[in-house]
Formats: structure tokens, C-alpha cells, sequence
């Protein structure tokens, strides 16, 4: 019996019929999502799946939201915390499932919250407000947290500031859940870092500049009192021709971590890119379009040959077969329609 899997796309609710999350079953061989419910939620900008697989999160206009993951893939809400503070954009949880973490793109501020036993959202244990100015790429400099992730042993929060540019860096404390900043990884200066991901071996660090369009491979090691980063290549995610129109939005790995993909809004495209595991390093292939406007978030299916675009503007989501060998992507199947959608996460039942 093959695997079940569900999607969960969470939208703006401002305008258009979208309730805010929007269920669907996960045709994995057709590369194609088929629609099974929704769930009413405000403003639903980002969601995260806990680790154990039981539980969805998402930003809303209150805070955070917290569901349980029914065995049909269907949500039950189960509670709403504030993060005393204005709507955030990124998620991060603990590999524990003890922390959730908010970055805050509108107040450039960075919270964490305790998560309950039962899954449920729990107090804040930090809440810190970034300072700083940076280059006025595009709007204004000041602080932007973009994105929010924890080291692969656990001991430090990295926090991407695309206002200041800036990568901030906290000891974590896992017994209060306090945070306290012990160092930074400056970034160039206009690169507006937008998406910061570990690989999986936790020896490297890719960074996505949203700001110059490329991604950044640093290496990392966390094994001593402060982290050590060296930055190895920078690769570009557009054409030349298109890079001054065109931001950076979104980044993701296949599943073994052997290919990667940066969506970009201006030029909507998808980015291929063939990763070396040894290395790290990326090599570009190919810049497909998306047959959308603002490919806000990209969902990689799990066989790794299909790929779904969420597209913001044209609210919509467009699914492409992934040929490897040519570098290219292949429409396959009908657009379907989803106002405003932000983000799309698969899981498995």
C-alpha cells in the first residue's frame, strides 16, 4: 500500500474566498494536489508541521494557532497564543517539540514560545526586538527578521535580519527557552538575506539573498563556545537580464539534499540547482518559469519529480515534473485556483 500524503496551503484572507488554510490530498504520481477542505484562520502566512507529526502551526493575525492532525488529515484548532507583537512570517520548532520560534518581518522582532505537552502553544520565554540599520534596498533598512533557525546541535538560534543584513546569532536555553545574542554573520552589504537553511550532514549553511539574488554556502561548525561559518561560493538564482527586476523568495532541497531550488518573484522563476554532498557547493542549471506572478513559497513532492509553485499574486499554483537530466521543468496538470496563497507544506499521513 503506497503512502498518503495531504498539502496544506495557508493564504491571506484580506480579499478573495480563501478561509485560510486549504486542504488537499497529494496525488504523488500525477505531481498534482486535489482540493478536501479548509479551515477558517486569518491571514495564515506560515505554517510548520511539529516533529512528531502531529500537530500543524500557523501565523495568523492573533499570534500563533495550534491544530492537531487528524487521522484523515483534517485540522482540529486547539488553542491561539499572541506573540505580543505584529504578524509574523517564518516558523521554527525544536527538534523536541519543546520551542516554537515567530520571525517578525513587519516589527524585526524575534519570539520564542513553549509548547505544551499536548501540543498546544504555551508562554513567551523571549521576545527580542532587533536594532540596527542597513542599505535601503527596496524598503526601508530597518530591521526585518526573514527567517528563523536552530543550529543542527542545538545551541544557537540564527536569526536572518533582512533590514540590517545581518545574521543574528543567540545562545538558546533549553530548560527557560531564553535567548541571548553572542555573535553575527554580516552578510553583504544590499543582500537582504531572505531564507537560511541547514543541510541535513549540519556542515553547511546556505544562505538566500533576496536582495542580490544568489545563494551564499557557508560552511559550519558548531562544535566549539561560538559558531565558525566560511563562506565557499556564491551562485546566482536569475538571469543576469532579470536581476534587477527580481528578488529571491523561496529555497528548498529535494529530499536527499542531491538538488536544490530558489523561486523568484520579478522574473517568476524557478531556479535548479545540482548540489555536491561533499562540498556543499551548488551548480546552477537551469531558470524555468512558473506560468505565475510571485512564487512565494515552492513544495518539492515526495518522489522528488514533481514540484508545486505557489503563486501570491496570481493566486494561484502551478505543478511541474522535474527533469534532472535536461535541467528543466515540465508543466504537468491544471493550475489550481487558491487566493493569495503563501505557503504549501506535504505531509504524511
Amino acid at each position: 500500500m503506497s503512502d498518503k500524503y495531504v498539502a496544506y496551503v495557508g493564504s491571506y484572507t484580506y480579499i478573495g474566498k480563501s478561509k485560510g488554510i486549504t486542504i488537499f490530498d497529494v496525488d504523488v504520481e500525477a505531481g498534482i494536489l486535489e482540493k478536501k477542505g479548509e479551515i477558517p484562520c486569518n491571514n495564515s502566512s506560515f505554517m510548520a508541521v511539529s516533529n512528531s507529526g502531529k500537530y500543524l502551526y500557523s501565523i495568523i493575525d492573533e499570534g500563533l494557532v495550534s491544530y492537531e492532525i487528524l487521522p484523515d488529515g483534517m485540522l482540529r484548532e486547539m488553542n491561539k497564543a499572541s506573540i505580543k507583537g505584529m504578524r509574523g512570517n517564518f516558523i521554527e520548532i525544536d527538534p523536541e517539540d519543546r520551542y516554537i520560534f515567530v520571525a517578525g518581518y513587519h516589527d524585526g522582532k524575534l519570539t520564542a514560545l513553549r509548547l505544551n505537552e499536548d501540543g498546544t502553544v504555551g508562554e513567551i520565554t523571549a521576545g527580542i526586538f532587533h536594532k540596527g540599520l542597513g542599505t535601503a534596498w527596496r524598503k526601508s533598512g530597518r530591521p526585518r527578521v526573514n527567517c528563523v533557525r536552530i543550529s543542527p546541535e542545538g545551541k544557537f538560534v540564527l536569526a536572518a535580519d533582512g533590514g540590517t543584513d545581518h545574521i543574528k546569532i543567540y545562545d538558546f536555553n533549553h530548560n527557560t527557552g531564553s535567548l541571548e545574542q553572542c555573535d553575527i554573520l554580516r552578510c553583504e552589504l544590499g543582500s537582504s538575506p531572505k531564507r537560511i537553511t541547514f543541510s541535513n550532514d549540519g556542515r553547511f549553511l546556505y544562505m538566500v539573498s533576496e536582495g542580490m539574488n544568489f545563494v551564499a554556502v557557508y560552511s559550519y561548525d558548531g562544535s566549539g563556545r561560538r559558531p565558525v561559518f566560511k563562506l565557499l561560493q556564491k551562485v546566482p538564482t536569475c538571469d543576469k537580464k532579470d536581476n534587477s527586476i527580481s528578488s529571491a523568495c523561496s529555497f528548498m532541497f529535494s529530499s536527499d539534499e542531491s538538488h536544490a531550488f530558489v523561486s523568484s518573484e520579478g522574473d517568476n522563476g524557478i531556479c535548479i540547482f545540482d548540489r555536491d554532498s561533499e562540498t556543499g557547493l551548488l551548480t546552477k542549471r537551469c531558470v524555468s518559469p512558473i506560468s505565475g506572478e510571485f512564487p512565494k513559497g515552492i513544495c518539492v513532492f515526495p518522489d522528488d519529480r514533481h514540484i508545486c509553485s505557489v503563486n501570491n499574486s496570481s493566486g494561484t499554483l502551478t505543478f511541474f515534473r522535474i527533469d534532472y537530466e535536461k535541467g528543466m521543468l515540465i508543466m504537468s496538470g491544471r493550475p489550481v485556483k487558491v487566493d493569495e496563497p503563501n505557503k504549501c507544506i506535504m505531509h504524511k499521513l
